[in-house]
């Protein structure tokens, strides 16, 4: 697998280096690839997740934390230089698949290291039972981009303050709050935070990619479109009906309908889940201008697996998510 490394260690914004992970997918011809990046404090919160809901904008503003919005479906996760970034590209198109591969790499290294890890759920590794790592994933050029964070020595009051997780989520996974759930890698390591990384570099990739003055240029070209605020807050339209669950082994939905006359008009789903394939313009936009009722919606995704385009949602649980209360 290579390592994709820059000429520099420059410590960019969070926003860069998601446009670099787009940028390899796009323009390289690799099999397997990854490269790790620290970053200042950042929160950063997934494709469909409602900001207002999900960030204590006040307190980063106060406390210099940045926000951005990602590409890859997921919960709101808070990141500072006391964070391993990790980002991997592989050819692996199956969502489950690049899951386990990308898992199974992290897991094993840590394990060589004396760290008793294993993965967990839809996405998360765990330490003696505690999460230190959470990870999301989308697709680009027919390729599968996982990204995430590995907790080594974390901010533990910035954490705490910058992120407002829904109280339901935490109430399903038996805790009363999120420091109870998570626990950081210098308590079970002697090394640094950067020998670490020289670690993971050294034993998962036998080969490295430089990128030169071109590829960074090219990336900042896309890193613009992660800045724009259609980007950032154009998911957080007005809605006539707004709604919110949590379906076990998929994610927290907030649903925002939005109709005149009993017709849908606009659909949005905001939430935790994970995005296997385009949501809003394959699967949402056969719902817009029909009926808002159970039997219409049943009748438009009635040649369609939601499965496919929604992680572990099936379609009855889909049409319940969208009607009942």
């Amino acid at each position: 697998m290579k390592y994709i490394s820059l000429s520099d260690d420059t410590v960019r914004h969070l926003s860069f280096y998601l446009a670099m992970e787009e940028y390899v997918a796009l323009c390289y011809d690799i099999d397997e690839a990854f490269f790790l990046w620290r970053v200042e404090p950042t929160v950063i919160f997934g494709r469909n997740q409602l900001i207002d809901k999900e960030v204590n904008l006040s307190y980063c503003k106060n406390n210099n934390i940045a926000t951005y919005r990602r590409k890859s479906g997921g919960g709101c996760v808070y990141a500072d230089k006391g964070n391993i970034m990790i980002s991997y590209i592989t050819r692996e198109y199956n969502v489950a698949e690049a899951y386990n591969i990308y898992l199974s790499k992290v897991v094993s290294l840590l394990k060589s290291l004396g760290v008793n890890a294993e993965s967990s759920g839809r996405n998360d590794i765990l330490v003696d039972g505690l999460k230190v790592s959470g990870n999301a994933f989308y697709r680009c050029n027919r390729k599968s981009v996982v990204h995430g964070t590995l907790l080594y020595d974390t901010d533990m009051k910035n954490m705490m303050n910058a992120i407002t997780p829904a109280t339901n989520k935490l109430r399903s996974k038996g805790v009363e709050s999120v420091r109870s759930r998570i626990t950081t890698l210098k308590k079970h390591l002697s090394v640094s935070i950067g020998e670490l990384m020289k670690q993971i570099q050294s034993s998962l990739s036998d080969d490295t990619l430089f990128l030169n003055a071109y590829d960074v240029a090219q990336i900042k070209q896309i890193e613009k479109s992660y800045l724009s605020e259609e980007f950032i807050y154009g998911l957080n339209p007005r809605c006539s009906i707004n709604k919110e669950t949590r379906i076990e082994g998929v994610g927290e939905f907030h649903v925002q309908i939005e109709t005149n006359k009993g017709v849908i008009k606009d659909i949005n789903l905001i939430g935790d889940y994970f995005i296997k394939d385009e949501l809003d313009t394959q699967l949402l936009t056969r719902l817009k201008n029909i009926p808002y009722n159970e039997d219409s919606i049943r009748i438009a995704i009635k040649n369609v697996n939601v499965g496919d385009y929604i992680l572990n949602l099936d379609n009855e649980n889909f049409i319940k998510l969208l009607i009942h209360n």
